[in-house]
């Protein structure tokens, strides 16, 4: 049995969504609930808030990068000893991969047979969102559209006014309203809201949207709509208890008892890490070790690194200013450590990243400058062929993963075609629209984010790489 579950939607993004997941999670842990978290699609920066207002962490949910079987067997795993799971969907609620929806937060909430909450942004109507909330509760049949979130509300007459039509047209409860209040925004930049790790300061974002829920929601009835029974849930839900395909690479010799360390780069600057992604590695045999690339002055002994994503463009003189970290990278990769890199990692091992005139040095082991610019290089999805030899993965091998980035690779005057290239770009961007993974040595570098969930031989592979050249080390 799936636990008591609710989607937050929207009709569009910028809805008000994150709000309100954010505030509902703080307003139920603090009425004494254990809340599990939840994220539609591939994103790093709103499960950041997510954790921080449940005091667990938020967990991925992406129909493309996993399917069905997965996506439920993640949900079912991730969500035990919750009294709640409650998932923030993304974008509108029909918007999918394609004209029929694919993947969309309404599919997603059809395989989780989970109610859905309609966050409505409440500015400059009345009566007329009825018939917007009655056009979504027809759109697709089964999705079962429970209650209504007005949000950026003005005055009390709009309010009573909107809640009438709602619940006289559509036959379904408003069951909460923001207020529209500058103190209930959380910031955001170029790739949208900042991190919550980035800065203390804006944790009181958080405090505001649990008063808020607690003085306007009525819980009471959001939790009786979360536990409510759906369609044919008596019995086993599909895909319920079925675990996600797991590799069987194995080393290539008997070394599983010697010691494996991998260092993970997370701090301010490099904060995109999927739980299960690290879960991953630890499942493979791995110990990790947090590496603090502002303010760790050396490499602690590893036989791995993994560098993540994140915003290393905002922390550029830290960064440099760690001359001593650096140095000590770069001289690990020459002598052949093996070492994982996406998009902020990569651009971390490049020789420099310019930002809004300012440059800074960064570890130099790649050989290329990294350029950020105001424009989006690569965002969505992404699927990969592997064309070449590399550290982790076969030719031929078919990858999915995501990106996000502003910036692009300044090779000095040289092709892309000079370095070693490991994948082909079926879709999406990666480094040029081409190509992405580049391979030095043991280091894969690549724009792509990938899901331990959707490439589960990632992590094996990972930590068969370390357990081999740590092998190799230790009989030279």
């Amino acid at each position: 049995m799936f636990p008591p579950r609710l989607v937050i939607a929207a009709p569009h993004g910028r809805s008000g969504k994150t709000t309100v997941a954010v505030g509902l999670c703080a307003a139920l842990v603090a009425r004494g609930l254990n809340v599990q978290p939840f994220k539609k699609g591939p994103d790093y920066i709103d499960p950041s808030w997510l954790t921080e207002a449940a005091r667990r962490p938020c967990r991925n949910l992406d129909p493309f990068l996993m399917g069905e079987d997965v996506v439920v067997a993640a949900f079912t795993r991730g969500s035990q000893s919750a009294d709640l799971a409650l998932i923030e969907g993304a974008m509108g609620l029909y918007d999918g991969a394609d004209l029929e929806g694919t993947g969309s937060t309404a599919a997603l909430a059809r395989w989780l047979d989970a109610p859905i909450l309609l966050v409505v942004n409440a500015q400059r109507v009345t009566r007329s969102i009825a018939a917007l909330v009655q056009g979504y509760q027809r759109f697709e049949p089964n999705t079962r559209i429970a209650g209504v979130i007005l949000n950026n509300v003005a005055r009390a007459r709009q309010q009573t006014l909107m809640t009438q039509a709602i619940e006289r047209y559509c036959g379904i409860p408003v069951v909460g309203v923001l207020p529209r209040d500058p103190a209930l925004a959380i910031p955001d930049r170029h790739l949208g809201l900042v991190p919550r790790g980035e800065d203390d300061a804006l944790v009181p974002v958080i405090a505001a949207a649990r008063d808020a829920v607690l003085a306007n929601f009525d819980l009471d009835a959001i939790l009786k709509i979360a536990g409510e029974r759906g369609r044919g849930e008596e019995g086993e839900t599909k895909g319920q208890g079925d675990r996600p395909r797991t590799s069987n690479l194995e080393p290539p010799f008997a070394i599983r008892h010697s010691p494996l360390t991998i260092g993970v780069v997370r701090d301010r600057a490099f904060s995109f890490y999927y739980p299960e992604n690290l879960e991953a590695l630890q499942d493979a045999g791995a110990e990790l070790v947090f590496v603090d690339s502002l303010r760790d002055a050396h490499l602690p002994a590893l036989d791995a690194l993994y560098i993540g994503g994140g915003f290393p463009e905002v922390f550029l003189r830290e960064l440099e200013a760690n001359a001593s970290l650096r140095a000590e990278i770069r001289a690990a990769i020459e002598a052949g450590l093996p070492v994982y890199a996406e998009c902020g990692g990569l651009m971390y091992l490049a020789r420099s990243i310019t930002w809004r005139e300012q440059r800074g040095e960064m570890v130099g082991a790649l050989p290329f400058d990294v350029v950020m610019t105001d424009k989006p290089q690569g965002h969505g999805y992404v699927e990969l062929h592997v064309i070449a030899e590399n550290p982790l993965f076969a030719r031929g091998t078919l990858l999915r993963g995501h990106e996000f980035h502003n910036s692009r690779l300044d090779v000095s005057g040289q092709d892309l075609t000079r370095l070693n290239i490991a994948y082909r770009v079926t879709r999406g961007y990666g480094l040029d629209g081409a190509r992405d993974g580049i391979v030095y040595k043991n280091v894969l570098a690549s724009y792509t984010h990938l899901h331990a969930l959707s490439t589960p031989e990632w992590a094996t592979a990972f930590v068969n790489r370390a357990r081999v050249c740590s092998f190799n080390r230790s009989i030279v």
